[in-house]
């Protein structure tokens, strides 16, 4: 018998050709899975450079996909002023001060993460900034990317004042005499965002290596990056070849697809540069095969396109956001896009942005699974009469589970503006599932955690984990929209089957099954055998990709 260069024994596999559906031992073949079975099956595929890891009862599934990461700007983010976490604004003041000491005195102060919960009508100020950068310019994108907290002089370097309009499909905040706040919504980013100094190639290698490490330590070894290009308007730097760098090199141990940015105001014009893009990078590790399309923005800073005004001021004059591609153009583009063959990924929260790219997937007339596998990320407002759509037209639902929760994002910044009936239709997964609709789930991450646990923890309880939230509060104890909850086989499906199918790799990734890639993931604690409630802390202990062991040890 062939001998194995990896075999995992002695634990729980989650098998689909087990009857009992789970065995023993798994064996690998370099990068490929060779058997499965009992303990005593798999031990004659041993010798003398054979790697054994006992799982010492522990549970093995197949490695977690991200169907909507931002991984190498993620990583990047990881290794300059990081906010992520901070609760309160004198903690993210002195986070930013001891940041930028450390930095020359003419350098720009860049990171992200600060949550808007965190300040007064979600709206931090430019002279906070002013008074811990020491005369140093700042742009610190909040955890979601759709604001930026800016202060006086990246201001006064981008030459925003009082007389600057707001841009389209962005919003610059200003006092009561008309002057710039210190806060940039959406399109406005990209008045500060175009004089950042650049980003350089070995920083961009740099936030690879370090989204690597991350990803891989929570057992993800497969992704769709949901903007690989440059961005300006909302401040992304082009990470394409950087992945093409990675993989030509032969050190990018994920499994990836890109989604090439669209810029809304090149229209088709952009098809020969995807083209090209696409010729570069057709197959392999790393493949630039899709397009990711920025429908609507976010409720939060009511630039999300509802079908109905939102209350209160933000509504005042009827306004529902805006939709950042008209019906239309957005129509034409993904005729276009899908009949030469690529995937469309795209950015739609509010309702009347969903049903507008539920429309554009219609109207290809190509409405069923498997084609372009076009999927819509985020789906936070999924108004009833859109349910059925999805199945009949073939979309893919793209969750990021997390925000399912009742956080102070929810309860102060959300259900406020859009009331009660609006506010049941969100992050609506089980009405999806019930109706037989393809699902994905993904991270978003840097704007949210890339731990697959915790985005399945509240995926089947509807609210966070004690290791993300805080205990004894609503966002940990307080269920949101309960009946929309999964099984954990649902939500675990969601995030290996599902991102397979997203990629085009369902039959190289998504289960453990003889003569697929070697991915695994070994978790500390059996996730169908515990309390739903303990789902969050979880851990995983070995990630293996492609036969080769990625995070941790025997």
């Amino acid at each position: 018998m062939t001998q194995s260069s990896l075999i995992l024994r002695n634990g729980r596999v989650l098998s689909p050709s087990s009857p009992a559906g789970f065995e023993e031992a798994i064996a690998f073949d370099g990068e490929r899975i060779a058997a499965i079975g009992s303990n005593d099956d798999i031990d004659d595929r041993r010798g003398p450079s054979t790697r054994l890891v006992d799982l010492a009862g522990r549970l093995a599934i197949p490695a977690f996909g991200d169907a909507h990461v931002h991984a190498i700007s993620a990583g990047l983010e990881s290794l300059r002023c990081d906010l992520t976490g901070i609760r309160n604004r004198r903690e993210c003041l002195d986070r930013i001060g001891a940041y930028a000491s450390t930095l020359p005195a003419d350098a720009w102060v860049l990171g992200s993460g600060w949550a808007m919960e965190v300040f007064a009508d979600g709206l931090p100020t430019a002279a906070d900034l002013d008074s811990v950068c020491a005369g140093r310019p700042a742009f610190l994108p909040n955890k979601d990317h759709h604001s930026a907290w800016v202060n006086t002089l990246a201001l006064e370097k981008a030459g925003i004042d009082a007389s600057t309009p707001d841009p389209f499909a962005g919003r610059i905040e200003r006092d009561e005499t008309g002057a710039p706040s210190g806060a940039l919504h959406d399109g406005a980013m990209g008045l500060v965002s175009r004089v950042l100094p650049p980003t350089s190639p070995e920083e961009l290698r740099d936030g690879l290596r370090a989204a690597l490490v991350r990803l891989h330590g929570h057992g993800i070894t497969h992704w769709q990056d949901a903007c690989v290009g440059t961005a300006g308007d909302i401040g992304v730097t082009d990470t394409f070849e950087t992945y093409v760098a990675a993989a030509n090199e032969g050190w990018l141990s994920g499994r990836v697809r890109g989604a090439l940015w669209w810029d809304r105001t090149r229209g088709l014009e952009q098809m020969d540069f995807f083209r090209t893009r696409r010729e570069i990078a057709p197959t392999g590790v790393f493949r630039a095969t899709s397009i990711k399309m920025m429908v609507d923005g976010v409720c939060e800073t009511f630039t999300a396109a509802m079908s109905r005004a939102y209350l209160g001021s933000p509504g005042e004059h009827g306004h529902r956001g805006e939709l950042f591609i008209e019906p239309d153009q957005l129509n034409d583009s993904v005729r276009a896009l899908d009949a030469d063959g690529f995937q469309v990924h795209f950015h739609a929260i509010g309702d009347r942005a969903i049903a507008t790219t539920l429309n554009a997937i219609e109207a290809t007339g190509r409405n069923r699974w498997g084609v372009n596998r076009h999927h819509i990320a985020h789906l936070q407002f999924i108004a009833p009469d859109d349910l059925d759509r999805f199945k009949r037209i073939g979309a893919i639902a793209n969750f990021q589970p997390l925000w399912a929760c009742n956080d102070p994002q929810m309860e102060e910044l959300t259900i406020p503006f859009v009331g009660e009936d609006r506010s049941n239709w969100q992050y609506s997964i089980r009405s999806l599932l019930d109706r037989d609709a393809r699902v994905a789930f993904g991270s978003d991450w840097p704007v949210s955690s890339p731990d697959p646990l915790q985005e399945i923890h509240v995926a089947v309880n509807r609210m966070l984990s004690t290791r993300l939230g805080r205990p004894g509060t609503d966002e940990t104890t307080k269920p949101f929209r309960p009946e929309e909850g999964l099984s954990v086989g649902e939500a675990l499906a969601a995030f290996t089957k599902g991102v397979a199918y997203v990629n085009g790799d369902e039959q190289l990734l998504g289960s453990l099954d003889v003569g697929r890639r070697a991915d695994v993931a070994v978790l500390s604690q059996d996730i169908f055998s515990i309390p739903s409630s303990d789902i969050g802390d979880t851990d995983v202990d070995l990630t293996v990709a492609g036969g080769v062991v990625v995070h941790g040890d025997e």
